[in-house]
């Protein structure tokens, strides 16, 4: 009964702060840290702050950015959950296409957001006529391969559509073998609402066909990159690495036995800016001195770890520009013979549970045949969660398990066997109480 009690006092008084809550102060928060939202509104949803964003687009172009909700969710929404108070995070958003509806005196309209919240309305009703061509008819056709999201001609192909950077690369492609027409990411970062692109299509195009790309085949195009070896760099930096991260981590591999000499995609966990380190100094030399690394140019193509990059046999990609051939170069490491450390997730978890795993690792696997050696890694989120500068001493262990091998299966089927063989890792290992 006291049990109760207690339990009632604390949810009261988490309701109590959240309805003292100052929503506005939370918006300005999250504005300071982007120029690319032009207006938030945050209510209480569910007793959390929940927001509703409209980007400003004008700024998006400029910047030529395509991967518009990964900006605002990483680089917005998620820099002031770092630093916000647990009942001030934010729990949810929406981004619209629309902007937010005011009240007459100019401030935004709370009220209608929480009707568009319940009521789960679309912010891109359109009575817009489709036009009738074969043109618009066949682009309609194909992205209506890429999404179960309703179509229309003022749909937005990413925040209404949900399309990302995997569909932006095989509708550049059907475009061009298509259409005839040539598409790079600067140029779609100004055209990314259907109707746009349709009449882009229409001025432009060459020819009007149906070509529908393959991803075997785009990946085994040749790529104009050439790998950057560094063995001793790498062997260095295992040297360096591997004693400090047992001294300070009480650092723990297992399962070293399921790497073999064959090539294979390492597909690892990740809750910390540490893992790819981590990873580094759990491999044997031989296998670290042809094993690669993904990772992104907006956090290692800075000046403090663009040179370990650039010696540490690391792949940079940005979600923004060049995807198709940055796709083709990032499969060279595995049809050259080497290894391939991808993270699944993207990007760190902010509250140690999984992201959504992204395919691209499952692709490469299946287009060559090689297997994913999944891996857990466990104790890194305590050690250097985001928002900390410092990691602290908390103990660390990377797990390698056993293979997975594509044969027959789709794409789908390997991301879920290897999400599900991390997942199964995660719970057990949690267990022990590191």
């Amino acid at each position: 009964m006291t049990i109760d009690l207690h339990l009632g006092y604390y949810r009261f008084k988490n309701l109590e702060l959240r309805e003292k809550m100052d929503l506005h102060k939370i918006e300005e928060k999250i504005l300071s840290y982007t120029s690319f939202i032009d207006e938030i509104g945050v209510i209480i949803f569910n007793g959390y702050p929940f927001a509703f964003v409209y980007p400003d687009f004008n700024a998006l172009k400029e910047a030529k950015i395509i991967n518009i909700e990964d900006e605002i969710k990483w680089y917005a929404i998620e820099l002031y959950n770092m630093k916000a108070l647990e009942q001030e995070k934010v729990k949810g958003y929406k981004i619209l296409t629309k902007p937010l509806v005011k009240t007459k005196s100019g401030e935004i309209d709370k009220t209608v957001l929480k009707e568009f919240l319940v009521s789960d309305k679309n912010d891109n009703i359109s009575t817009q006529d489709e036009p009738s061509d074969e043109v618009y008819k066949i682009l309609k056709s194909y992205i209506a391969t890429l999404t179960k999201k309703e179509i229309l001609p003022s749909s937005h192909l990413e925040l209404d559509l949900e399309l990302d950077s995997l569909n932006y690369v095989e509708l550049f492609v059907f475009i061009e073998e298509s259409f005839g027409v040539k598409i790079d990411e600067a140029a779609f970062s100004k055209i990314m609402k259907l109707e746009s692109l349709y009449s882009y299509i229409k001025v432009n195009a060459k020819k009007i066909g149906v070509v529908k790309p393959e991803w075997d085949e785009l990946l085994r195009e040749q790529s104009s990159e050439k790998l950057v070896y560094s063995p001793f760099i790498m062997s260095l930096y295992k040297t360096l690495l591997y004693p400090f991260f047992r001294l300070y981590f009480r650092f723990e591999v297992r399962g070293i036995e399921n790497i073999s000499s064959k090539a294979c995609i390492i597909a690892p966990s990740h809750q910390s800016m540490l893992d790819g380190f981590l990873i580094e100094s759990a491999l044997p030399y031989k296998t670290l001195k042809k094993t690669f690394f993904l990772a992104y140019k907006q956090v290692f193509g800075t000046k403090l770890l663009k040179p370990i990059a650039k010696h540490g046999q690391t792949i940079l990609i940005d979600a923004n520009e060049n995807l198709k051939e940055t796709m083709i170069y990032c499969a060279l490491p595995i049809r050259s013979g080497n290894n391939l450390v991808i993270f699944p997730e993207g990007a760190r978890t902010r509250d140690r549970e999984l992201l959504e795993f992204r395919p691209y690792f499952a692709m490469l696997s299946k287009t060559f045949k090689t297997p994913i050696i999944p891996v857990v890694i466990d104790g890194s989120f305590e050690a250097l969660r985001a928002g900390m500068l410092f990691p602290r001493p908390r103990k660390i262990r990377v797990t390698f398990l056993e293979p997975i091998e594509p044969h027959s299966m789709e794409y789908g089927e390997i991301v879920k066997r290897v999400r599900d063989a991390i997942e199964r890792e995660l719970k057990r290992s949690r267990k022990e109480h590191l």
